[in-house]
């Protein structure tokens, strides 16, 4: 009988404290946050269509012209639009938003792991998940300001499209859920060491 005690005291001791739930509900949200940020740049990345001007559609991956004769024509030979240089940078601009997605993925799960799965690494892997959203935040900043440069001429702040927005919003998110978690990894107590008074 006192062997079972000991055995449970020992077990009792070795449980650790639950978090506040302000930081669990802080935590919580900094992912569901970053989740939102994924869903929309990969919408923006997989649909492209970031520039109107006049009768033209610029995208990442397609060129449009639209006339009232022959209605919306596409291309995916980007060399069609006339503008120097933009075959290539787009294929710079749509792979550093690709990799920006890839980038957020992966600091995405390990946000999650380290939430879900806690070990003695689970502060490690919430602040390497901050990191990596971190680069994800630099790489989708490139991949629209790279846009921007290309198409500098035809710029206008109401010719973006809704889907250029989507990743700007995307990419701001990025930004703020990344400082965010790294933030919160550091006020907070790592709780496998003692407290401190």
């Amino acid at each position: 009988m006192t062997a079972i005690a000991v055995q449970a005291q020992r077990l009792l001791a070795q449980r650790r404290p639950q978090r506040p739930f302000l930081e669990s509900f802080i935590r919580a949200l900094i992912i569901v946050c970053a989740a939102l940020a994924l869903v929309l740049s990969s919408v923006s990345i997989c649909d492209g269509h970031w520039l109107l001007a006049e009768d033209r559609l610029f995208g990442l991956w397609h060129f449009c012209t639209s006339s009232n004769q022959t209605g919306t024509h596409c291309l995916r030979d980007l060399s069609w639009a006339h503008v120097p240089g933009l075959a290539v940078g787009m294929v710079l601009a749509r792979s550093v938003g690709a990799l920006a997605v890839v980038a957020a993925i992966l600091g995405l799960e390990l946000l999650m792991v380290s939430q879900v799965c806690e070990d003695l690494h689970s502060r490690r892997k919430w602040a390497m998940g901050s990191v990596v959203l971190l680069v994800s935040f630099i790489l989708s900043s490139g991949g629209l300001l790279s846009f921007v440069i290309l198409l500098w001429n035809h710029v206008t702040l109401t010719g973006f499209t809704l889907m250029f927005w989507c990743e700007f919003t995307a990419s701001f998110l990025f930004f703020l859920n990344a400082i965010s978690g790294l933030h919160i990894n550091s006020i907070t107590h790592p709780w496998g060491q003692p407290r401190k008074f």
